[in-house]
Parts: C-alpha cells; sequence; structure tokens
C-alpha cells in the first residue's frame, strides 16, 4: 500500500548574512550638499617665519619683520559620482502563495542590508585606501610582526599632527586573528555598549578596532588606521519606494535610488595610513 507523505512549508525565510556598516566611525559629514551637486572648499597656505630685524630692516626690505609675502587660496572640488538603484515587482499571487514570505516590505529591507550596504561599504573603503596619505609598503602580516606594524601607523599620525582621539583600526577577520596570537598585544575590551553598538570590538594604543569583512575590502588589505576628519562621505538622496499596482504589474514594485559618495580631503589626506599585504 502507498503511502503519500505530507510536506511542508514553514512561514520562514533562510536569510542571508549580512554585517551592519561601520562607515560612520571612520568617516563624516561635515558638508552639505543639499541644492547642489558639487561642493568646493579652500585650502589657504601660510606664511614663513623670518628673523626680525630689530636694529632695522634687513637688506633689500622695508619691514624689520621681513619681506611680505602672499598667501595662496586654492579649491578642491567634490562632485559625486554616484547615482545608483535598484528595481524589482513581486506578483500578488507570489507573495499569497508562499505564505507571504515574499513580500515588498521585507524584500526591500533584505536589498537594503545584503546589497546597498556592502556597495557603499565597499566603495568607501576603496576611496580611503587609493587616497591614503600614507601607504605603507606591502608586508606579510604575521603573528609577531603585526603589533609593530600597527605601531607605524599609529607614528605615522602622530608626526603628521593627527588628534589623537577618535583614531580607528580597521582590519580583516584574518588580520584580527593574527592580533589575538600576537605575544605583545594585550587589547582592552572594557568599552562601552554604545561603541560596540557601532561596531568597536576592543581598543588598542589609543585605537578603536573594527573588524571588516573581507569581501568589503580592496584586495590585499592588510589593515587601516585613519581618523575621521580625513574623509567625507555624503549620501545627499536615499530614496526607497513600494508602488502597489502600478500600471502593468499586479503586485508591487520596488524601486530604489541612492546617491553617495566619499572624498578624502587634500590636506588630511596623512589622517590616512594604509598597509597592505603580499
Amino acid at each position: 500500500m502507498a503511502i503519500e507523505l505530507v510536506t511542508k512549508f514553514a512561514p520562514y525565510t533562510d536569510e542571508i548574512f549580512h554585517k551592519e556598516s561601520k562607515k560612520s566611525l571612520l568617516t563624516n559629514n561635515d558638508f552639505e550638499w543639499t541644492g547642489a551637486h558639487t561642493v568646493k572648499v579652500f585650502k589657504v597656505t601660510t606664511s614663513g617665519m623670518n628673523d626680525y630685524g630689530r636694529n632695522g630692516p634687513a637688506v633689500g626690505n622695508w619691514s624689520r619683520y621681513g619681506a611680505v609675502g602672499s598667501l595662496d587660496a586654492t579649491t578642491e572640488e567634490m562632485t559625486l559620482t554616484k547615482d545608483r538603484s535598484f528595481t524589482f515587482a513581486i506578483d500578488k499571487l507570489d507573495r499569497d502563495e508562499t505564505l507571504q514570505q515574499v513580500a515588498a516590505a521585507s524584500a526591500l529591507a533584505r536589498q537594503q542590508r545584503v546589497v546597498v550596504v556592502p556597495e557603499v561599504d565597499s566603495y568607501v573603503y576603496g576611496v580611503m585606501c587609493t587616497k591614503a596619505g600614507t601607504k605603507a609598503e606591502a608586508v606579510e602580516l604575521t603573528k609577531d610582526n603585526i603589533y609593530t606594524e600597527v605601531l607605524k601607523g599609529s607614528e605615522a599620525l602622530d608626526n603628521a599632527l593627527v588628534p589623537d582621539t577618535g583614531r580607528v583600526l580597521v582590519v580583516t577577520p584574518a588580520v584580527y586573528t593574527l592580533m589575538k596570537l600576537a605575544p605583545d598585544i594585550i587589547m582592552d575590551s572594557d568599552i562601552g555598549q554604545d561603541m560596540r553598538i557601532k561596531g568597536v570590538i576592543s581598543m588598542l594604543d589609543g585605537l578603536a578596532v573594527v573588524r571588516v569583512p573581507a569581501a568589503r575590502l580592496p584586495e590585499k588589505f592588510g589593515f587601516m588606521v585613519a581618523h575621521p576628519c580625513a574623509t567625507v562621505a555624503p549620501t545627499k538622496l536615499e530614496d526607497y519606494n513600494v508602488h502597489e499596482n502600478p500600471p502593468g504589474i499586479s503586485g508591487s514594485l520596488v524601486e530604489g535610488r541612492i546617491c553617495y559618495d566619499a572624498f578624502v580631503l587634500d590636506n588630511k589626506a596623512k589622517a590616512i595610513y594604509y598597509q597592505a599585504t603580499t
């Protein structure tokens, strides 16, 4: 006698793993793009020091303060280049006959966390690595040299007069493992809940340690020491819509658009130290 067994579908979707964005720790939004597609900022030079002519002007000068020079005021331009979008439709019967698992709202949220956020993060990190003011020669990172190499990054920022507070150390999971195995590294895991929410997992010599998936970072990424003052990462437009029963579709039409970019300020590029691996 044949018995037909029951097949049952549970009202559950096996979601893809995802990671929240950590770029807010590494970037700033100091400039406003509302009403404009391009923002220009000034760079003004300074004047050199002279020996004061206490007994009179030096030969050829008319002032005891020295020769009068001029200051240069140039501009750097930041034009948004990333204007990205997506769209998909969900049929009304597909939504009904999948126990509401294929629904517009949940699909849109999934698109944002699985596709949009990783794309923006990867672009921002790529710009920071490319425009870093200090790019160390690529080395093979090991548990024996990782601490020394990180200290070189801190030293480079110290010499560039970068603010001591607010610095962030970005590492891949593999490099974080090396840090945990390093005999000289003692990381402080006693950090506030607000920092943990943002993605900080520990502190090392005043650096907030942030672990980022390798897939969101450039190839052969070792680590990066950065201060958020260097990188401007605006999102001018972030627009997501769900249209119910639009012309030509029985169901939901989901559309999304995001206009963003990332810029490293010329005079603050030294606040980024990038170390690649071999």
